[in-house]
């Protein structure tokens, strides 16, 4: 089973770095279906898998003047109360609420709502042109810290969200924002959110860490082919492939 993970590690890390997405996307319904976690395990483990493969990418984008450290924190002023009072229901209700059917629910939608983001990633930057008359600037932090909310429900009710959803929300709210920077604020949220979301999983006996172990042992030359990659293949090709896998993934999930 760990030849099996490492193997998917790797698989997951390509594609992770042609796209600089999918990471939860994919793990988690892998950890599922094939290495036959219980939802609320695989979100844990896969948690832990985002935070640790993203923090390489955050500390990069840092030092290239990437993160803009006000938005960063805005988001942060949302997700992690989110992120913590979620986790605390969690707790404090077990199973009484039925939470692996929502969990399941809560991760089938989000698999979709990702193939969505990635999809139109340009129609969301037009989008959100359109709406800078109805969005004043004073507005802004509020609704960034609200963003961050819902983010930190969804990440850490189905480990997914942190990255294209919150890359969607980032184009909505700032369209003018570059792009690297949009991803740099992106991951840097990222890291912190999943972290915390994942020690909350963990604290609930939620992670394995065995499998854990053997999928970043996969997915760091797995990144490292997928940024060689991503030179070569049409970026149209490898955003079409990466969607259709959400769409299956996030079907399989809900059926």
């Amino acid at each position: 089973m760990d030849f099996w993970a490492v193997i998917a590690g790797f698989a997951v890390g390509t594609v992770v770095g042609m796209t600089g997405v999918g990471g939860g996307s994919l793990m988690t319904p892998l950890l599922i279906t094939v290495f036959k976690l219980p939802p609320a395990m695989a979100i844990g483990t896969d948690l832990w898998f985002a935070a640790i493969t993203k923090s390489g990418g955050s500390w990069a984008h840092w030092r290239h003047g990437h993160v803009e450290t006000r938005i960063t924190m805005w988001l942060l002023a949302g997700s992690l109360p989110a992120a913590v009072v979620t986790v605390g229901l969690m707790h404090l209700t077990g199973l009484q609420l039925g939470w692996s059917s929502g969990l399941t629910a809560a991760l089938g939608v989000a698999l979709l709502l990702t193939a969505v983001s990635v999809a139109y990633r340009e129609v969301w930057a037009r989008i959100g042109l359109g709406l800078e008359r109805w969005l004043p600037q004073r507005h802004k932090p509020a609704l960034t810290v609200a963003a961050g909310a819902l983010l930190g429900v969804l990440v850490t009710l189905s480990s997914i969200g942190a990255g294209a959803i919150g890359a969607t929300l980032l184009l909505l709210l700032y369209p003018r924002l570059p792009a690297q920077r949009i991803v740099g604020t992106d991951i840097a949220h990222a890291v912190p959110l999943t972290l915390a979301a994942g020690i909350g999983h963990a604290f609930l006996g939620h992670v394995d860490w065995t499998l854990l172990a053997a999928l970043l042992v996969g997915s760091l030359p797995g990144i490292w082919l997928g940024a060689q990659l991503t030179r070569k293949l049409p970026e149209d090709l490898v955003r079409g492939l990466l969607c259709l896998s959400l769409i299956a993934a996030g079907l399989k999930v809900l059926a």
